[in-house]
């Protein structure tokens, strides 16, 4: 029996899961798909489009990671900015990589108007400045993605409209980007699901992939009940790995992040926390994200871990970032509080390339993954279909190490590393 959902707003409103089953007995494909997230549903869905056989595995439900249980946050670009990219790996790669992530952002639309991955997308990311010194280097942020990547879409906030905008004193400035937005995370893994068997792929929840083996020149994934013979494997297990590919976990570490959502507060009340109803993420380095629902709640996420253990309290862990905002909720109720895994890379760039022979991955999305992930997926099978390769290339490039001290002590080194940076947010 696979995991259930998680008690999440999500899970609650959701509507039902696809029908699909688990894997029983053997079955051939051209690729096999391990994990049911985003990257994994759009890879199937894009190889079943284009007329491949295609397998997907998914150890829980369909859905149920991360891609089910984020804060629905739609952000334009990659998780570093164009000048960070401009400064580490050169101007050109960098034009490429926000061209890929405008092709992202293009491919979502595609995925809630062209497939029926209705997930309830309301338009505005709004990205507030904690500190007085950050405001200046919005301002030509904005300049320089205003002019020299004519992105027109972003413009600057400053601190009197961005508090009209948000009811909180915390935030100094900012910058608002109408394509950015939020929607229902779970709604659009179920619609990218739904995509994906409409289009002939074969999904099967409950059917964890426990091994890899070379037989007659195809990988042969092994699950409890079954296995899969395929031409190619992509892996799209993101922060759920658990020792599956060692050559992905060197790479890729997951981090364990916190969500509440309160009681309903009426369209009055909601419209009193963030007045026009758009996604909210600030500057600190532990990120501070959210939004009011359609249901008039507040989803938002705060504070992080490094073990997939989840707190007792989820809900009060949360309340206490969640009142460093907004003071005026103290008395608020929280009906629901969950945890969920994303995962990043040393410096936050995608892993997106062949690992072994035959082999590929799609993961690394370092809390971007709404956007990013869905793509990614399609670039991998629109190369395994021998379509145009060029984006995937450029991704396969991107210098991504591995985390130091190996197998043992990576973990403590991220620790540290982190708790640095979450320290530095409160000087």
């Amino acid at each position: 029996m696979a995991a259930a959902y998680p008690s999440s707003w999500y899970a609650a409103t959701a509507g039902p899961p696809p029908a699909a089953a688990p894997l029983a007995g053997a079955q051939t494909a051209d690729v096999c798909v391990v994990g049911g997230g985003y990257a994994g549903l759009s890879t199937a869905l894009h190889l079943a489009r284009a007329g491949m056989a295609v397998v997907l595995l998914e150890q829980a439900q369909l859905g149920w990671g991360a891609s089910g249980r984020n804060g629905g946050q739609v952000h334009v670009g990659m998780r570093r900015d164009q000048e960070w990219l401009e400064r580490r790996l050169g101007p050109e790669t960098a034009m490429a990589l926000w061209r890929i992530a405008l092709d992202a952002r293009d491919h979502l639309d595609w995925l809630i108007t062209g497939q029926g991955a209705d997930c309830d997308f309301v338009p505005g990311h709004l990205h507030v400045d904690h500190k007085p010194r950050i405001v200046a280097d919005t301002r030509r942020h904005v300049a320089l993605m205003n002019e020299r990547y004519d992105h027109r879409s972003l413009r600057f906030v400053d601190r009197e409209e961005v508090r009209a905008r948000v009811a909180s004193h915390d935030y100094h400035g900012g910058m608002l980007d109408m394509r950015g937005g939020h929607l229902h995370a779970l709604k659009l893994a179920f619609g990218i699901a739904r995509a994906a068997l409409g289009a002939g792929a074969r999904l099967h929840p409950a059917s964890p992939a426990t091994g890899f083996a070379r037989q007659d020149g195809r990988w042969r994934v092994e699950t409890p009940a079954g296995h899969v013979l395929a031409d190619r494997v992509v892996i799209a297990g993101n922060g759920y790995l658990r020792g599956l590919v060692p050559a992905v976990e060197a790479r890729v570490m997951p981090i364990a992040n916190y969500i509440a959502v309160t009681e309903p507060f009426g369209e009055a009340g909601a419209r009193a926390l963030i007045r026009d109803g758009e996604a909210v993420s600030d500057s600190r380095f532990v990120v501070y994200y959210f939004r009011t629902t359609a249901d008039h709640r507040l989803l938002f996420g705060g504070g992080e871990s490094y073990s997939y253990r989840a707190p007792n309290d989820i809900a009060g862990l949360v309340r206490e970032h969640m009142l460093r905002i907004f003071p005026q909720l103290a008395k608020a109720r929280i009906d629901y509080g969950w945890q969920g895994m994303l995962a990043i890379t040393p410096n936050r760039l995608p892993l997106v390339r062949e690992v072994a022979p035959g082999i590929t991955n799609i993961s690394g999305f370092s809390g971007l993954g709404v956007v990013l992930a869905p793509y990614f997926g399609k670039l991998v099978a629109d190369a395994l279909a021998n379509a145009d390769g060029a984006a995937l290339d450029r991704l396969a490039a991107l210098p991504v190490p591995r985390f130091p001290g190996g197998r043992w002590l990576r973990w403590p080194t991220l620790v540290a590393a982190m708790s640095f940076f979450a320290l530095r947010d409160r000087l």
